[in-house]
This record gives C-alpha cells, sequence and structure tokens, in this order.
C-alpha cells in the first residue's frame, strides 16, 4: 500500500518544460511537440541524446530528466546536435546557429519581416500587401486575402427574375 501511494506523490500532473506545461499522462514524445519550436524529430532527436526514454509518462519524469530535457531543447548544440536539426542555422544578426522555442520564434519571425519591408525587396512588399510570397496563383486562391467576391449580378427588377 505505502508503493503506491508513493508512486501518487510522484506523479505530477502538469510539467514545466522550455516555458511550456505539460500533460503529466501523456507519454513524452507526444508531450514535447507541444512545445513551439519542437516537431517529432527534435523531441525524438533530444530524448535519445539525453537518454530519457521517450515511451515514459511525462508525470514520470524525475527532476534531473526533466532539467536535462529542458536544458537539451534550449541549447541542443551542447548536446550534439546535428546543425541540420536547428531551425535558426546562419542568423542573420550574429551569424551563429541556434534552435529557437516558444516566444523567441515569433519575435525572430517578425524582426525578419520587418527587416524584408525596410529594405523593400519584393518579399517584404508581398508581405506588406498580405500577398502570397512564392509566386502561387492568386485568381482563384488566396481570396481572404482580396475581400468579399460579390458574385455574378443578374438584370431584373425588385422581384430579382429576368
Amino acid at each position: 500500500m505505502k508503493h503506491t501511494r508513493k508512486m501518487a506523490e510522484e506523479f505530477r500532473h502538469i510539467l514545466r518544460i522550455a516555458n511550456t506545461d505539460l500533460e503529466g499522462k501523456k507519454q513524452l514524445l507526444t508531450a514535447l511537440r507541444k512545445i513551439k519550436g519542437v516537431n517529432f524529430m527534435f523531441a525524438n532527436m533530444v530524448c535519445n541524446l539525453t537518454g530519457v526514454d521517450k515511451n515514459k509518462r511525462v508525470g514520470d519524469l524525475s527532476d534531473n530528466e526533466a532539467e536535462k530535457l529542458n536544458d537539451a531543447i534550449t541549447d541542443p548544440l551542447k548536446y550534439k546536435a546535428p546543425l541540420w536539426m536547428l531551425n535558426r542555422r546562419r542568423d542573420y544578426e550574429t551569424g551563429e546557429d541556434k534552435h529557437l522555442t516558444t516566444g523567441n520564434i515569433n519575435l525572430a519571425v517578425g524582426n525578419d519581416i520587418k527587416r524584408l519591408r525596410a529594405i523593400k525587396s519584393y518579399r517584404g512588399f508581398r508581405h506588406a500587401e498580405g500577398l502570397p510570397l512564392r509566386g502561387q496563383k492568386t485568381k482563384s486562391n488566396f481570396r481572404r486575402n482580396k475581400g468579399k467576391v460579390t458574385g455574378v449580378k443578374r438584370k431584373g427588377g425588385k422581384s430579382g427574375k429576368v
């Protein structure tokens, strides 16, 4: 009886990793994907590099394992992660390779768009107009950017018949 009580006390329903609350009853590999900037491949890599079982439930992780995961997500190069797994290689301002998570992604993307607008590049103009950047056709798609479609007006009187 004491053994089950002890296990129940150690189980955490919410665990905070990389400034994101993760559900304790979910499998680690699935739960890590809730962190912005962490996809399936990155989560798998982090689990392998830190030696934490990816099939374990998040609530059963020890403090040491949670700290390792947090450290590996925020600084994957410290754990010798391959450069091609990072989401921000050769950063424009600093020139270094890094992996951004949570709010830092939004900030970096916003700054990139502001820079494109400031230098008046084609992509900057397209961002400013709310149009697609990469050569897609806009005749029938991307209608949300052009406003409501009125359709074809019919001739006729008050009844609307021709």
